[in-house]
């Protein structure tokens, strides 16, 4: 199984996915960019240089609590950025590449 356990696996499929809807062109796109820079610093704050996939998915379950914060705060004036399903889990898919147990995709 592709992330070792069930958990990651999902959170690899959903992550991929926001990246592809991400990569979409639109009228949205530097607000959504701006917001995927932001959750990349968040996610250096909470789970540092060195992490697994399994701090990943447990930082992203832990999301709902900072995300749409975040995400208004960053593009206050375009809603259409605080989609997590496109901003948020493409940060976590460029995260994901970086774990420390990450199998090459």
């Amino acid at each position: 199984m592709r992330g070792g356990t069930p958990a990651v696996a999902s959170a690899l499929i959903e992550w991929d996915a926001g990246e592809k809807r991400l990569d979409e062109p639109g009228p949205h796109r530097d607000a959504r960019l701006r917001v995927v820079a932001a959750v990349d610093d968040e996610l250096r704050r909470r789970v540092g240089a060195t992490y697994s996939l399994g701090d990943l998915v447990r930082a992203y379950d832990a999301s709902s609590s900072w995300f749409l914060e975040l995400a208004e705060r960053v593009a206050p004036g375009t809603p259409a950025a605080w989609d997590s399903s496109a901003t948020l889990d493409a940060a976590f898919a460029r995260w994901a590449r970086g774990a420390s147990d990450a199998v090459a995709r």
